[in-house]
Parts: structure tokens; C-alpha cells; sequence
């Protein structure tokens, strides 16, 4: 009798407001460094830690997603935390994937700045061991890696953040060569970031 193999998935989640070239670029490198089957882009419906700050509609966080990773069989997007109306929290996500995916092995990208913010997770000593985080090195950081099951790997590093961009963006920046340009398109022909 054979053994059915796992799937090997990391998921990226974030607000992806708006998808760029470094989350590209992070998900890419997990992929062919850790040797995963496919990366799963989860936009957050209300992270916690970003409360009461706008956010861009899901409806076109989720087209921005779909148009950033289109082209790329091994990137999937998951909708799961739009399942849940209330404040999302990794654990309560990953329960729920293990539940319905019991063929996936499932690992969680973080930041190495990411990783120091560990401890402060919501129940984080269940969390770790249910599954392996996926630490992209960051210039600066020298996170202990031992405590939580992190694997730490170097990533050509983009320095752009989201923030930065939308904030280019109401300046009449173009963002072209750090958002892809189907992603740019969009944003441009629905107006968004744009000042009031």
C-alpha cells in the first residue's frame, strides 16, 4: 500500500494594498528554496493589527491578487479569511485549513523583523506546533529561530512596502518596475490611492 505524499504549501498572507514585487519575489524564493508544491496568497480581511486604519475594498484587494500572481501555476489565491467576518487570527485560519486540506502540509511566511514579534501572537505555542513558519531573512535582524519552529532563508531582498507605494501613488508617482504592470493598470483605471 502507497502513502498518499503531502503537498508541500507556504502561505503569504498580508492586506496586499496593493500586491508589489516583493511579495512576488519572497514567494518565488520560498517556493524554489524550500522546495514547495505551491504558494497560497491570503489576503487578511481585518488583520488585528491594523485596526481602524483604511484599507483598500477586498473586492479589488482580491482582483489586484488575482492579476499579480496570474501566469504563475505554482501561486494560488485563498479567500478563506473572507470566510469569517470578524477579526482574523493565523491560528483560527490555519485549524480551519487543516481541517479541510488533510493531504497539506502547511508552512506560514513571516519577515525575520516578523519573527521577533512572535511571542505577542495570539496563542502562539499552539500555533507553532501546528505548523512551520517560512523566515525571509531582513537586513538588520538576528531573530532567535529555535523557539517557534523557523526556518530562516535568504530572499533577493526588493525594498518597497505598501505603504510607501500607495503613498507614491497619491503623489502621482507611476509605480512602474515595483508593481506589476496589469496590477498598475488597475489602479490607474479605477482610480484607486488617488488624493481626494
Amino acid at each position: 500500500m502507497t502513502v498518499e505524499k503531502k503537498l508541500r504549501v507556504s502561505l503569504l498572507g498580508g492586506t496586499f494594498d496593493p500586491p508589489h514585487l516583493g511579495h512576488l519575489t519572497i514567494a518565488q524564493g520560498v517556493l524554489e528554496t524550500c522546495q514547495m508544491d505551491e504558494i497560497w496568497f491570503m489576503p487578511s480581511h481585518r488583520p488585528p493589527h491594523k485596526n481602524g486604519s483604511h484599507i483598500t475594498d477586498n473586492h479589488h484587494r482580491v482582483k489586484m491578487v488575482q492579476l499579480a500572481i496570474e501566469g504563475n501555476p505554482y501561486f494560488k489565491l485563498s479567500l478563506i479569511e473572507f470566510e469569517r467576518n470578524d477579526r482574523s487570527y493565523t491560528i483560527d485560519t490555519i485549524e480551519i485549513l487543516k481541517e479541510n486540506y488533510p493531504n497539506i502540509d502547511f508552512y506560514f511566511i513571516i519577515g525575520g523583523d516578523m519573527i521577533e514579534d512572535l511571542p505577542n501572537w495570539h496563542r502562539i505555542d499552539e500555533l507553532s506546533s501546528m505548523i512551520s513558519f517560512v523566515g525571509v531573512n531582513r537586513p538588520g535582524y538576528d531573530p532567535d529561530k529555535e523557539r517557534y519552529n523557523v526556518s530562516v532563508i535568504d530572499v533577493p531582498q526588493i525594498d518597497v512596502s505598501s505603504s510607501e507605494l500607495r503613498d507614491d501613488l497619491r503623489n502621482r508617482k507611476s509605480g512602474r518596475y515595483l508593481l506589476p504592470e496589469a496590477v498598475r493598470t488597475f489602479i490607474e483605471e479605477k482610480g484607486l490611492y488617488e488624493s481626494n
